[in-house]
């Protein structure tokens, strides 16, 4: 049975189609047409098998000829090249590179020449910024002010070493931007009901948040686990940084939910592709 996924995801985000390619945009975000953005879905691409379809990985075992193929389909439907698209070298940490007209087309059309990346900041028109998810947490940042943009990757690690204020304090470095004038989205990734972690995992979040937030942010359970929400943490680290909650949009879409939909580390064992997180300046 074909599913309907117009009608099943959640109404904070738009699912689009182009080409036979799926992925899905923030309205919010829209609204900003000197930018473009999306999160990729499994729909539309070649990959197949654990990969299906559109997996956007090299380093997972599938076939490199399909991920390019996967690369450029996402590419064309978004209105970019594969040339135009610098990809992060993700170990969980919070490390941010400033990318320049010089990286166009790292990891994607020629070698990377950074490592242990897992946020990228921009302002150079034409280069899109990507990350890559199985269940960890995208944050977009636009500077529209200033036309800058900022990419990150936050798994657990990173959120609780404020991934998200690391990149914003990069940004401003970098470009002037202020968190008053930020617009920050958190993607598509695992929930709190779906999210079962140890308890050397909650205490370095009672390490990282006020007291204040610990019984909003996990419980623990009869068999000592707890359920942790990610979303949550990253959004208070973004109001904690000075971004207005007006201008924080959540996505309400749980990857380990939609094991058809998206790509999850949880709900697959391990055995999946990636999915993408694109952040671009339009030329």
């Amino acid at each position: 049975m074909k599913i309907n996924w117009h009608d099943q995801i959640c109404e904070k985000m738009t699912v689009n189609e182009k080409n036979g390619v799926t992925y899905l945009t923030y309205p919010e975000l829209d609204g900003l047409k000197e930018y473009v953005h999306c999160f990729s879905t499994r729909l539309g691409g070649v990959s197949e098998g654990i990969y299906q379809s559109m997996n956007l990985s090299f380093t997972r075992g599938d076939r490199e000829e399909a991920v390019r193929e996967n690369y450029r389909r996402i590419a064309d439907a978004l209105g970019f090249l594969p040339e135009d698209i610098v990809t992060s070298d993700q170990t969980h940490t919070t490390n941010v590179q400033v990318v320049t007209e010089v990286d166009r087309g790292c990891g994607v059309t020629r070698p990377r020449q950074f490592k242990d990346v897992d946020g990228m900041v921009t302002n150079v028109p034409g280069i899109v910024l990507a990350t890559f998810y199985a269940d960890c947490v995208p944050l977009y940042f636009i500077d529209s002010e200033n036309k800058a943009i900022g990419l990150s990757h936050s798994g657990w690690r990173g959120t609780a070493g404020r991934m998200g204020a690391a990149t914003m304090k990069k940004m401003e470095e970098e470009y002037g931007s202020r968190p008053s004038e930020l617009y920050a989205a958190i993607g598509p990734s695992i929930c709190q009901k779906c999210y079962e972690v140890s308890e050397d995992v909650i205490r370095e979040f009672q390490k990282a948040f006020s007291e204040e937030y610990w019984g909003s942010l996990f419980y623990e359970k009869p068999n000592g686990k707890y359920q942790l929400d990610l979303w949550q943490a990253n959004r208070i680290v973004l109001i904690e940084a000075g971004i207005p909650q007006n201008h924080i949009f959540l996505p309400n879409l749980c990857t380990c939910c939609n094991p058809d939909f998206l790509f999850s580390h949880r709900a697959s064992h391990g055995k999946r592709g990636n999915l993408g997180a694109f952040l671009g300046i339009r030329p």
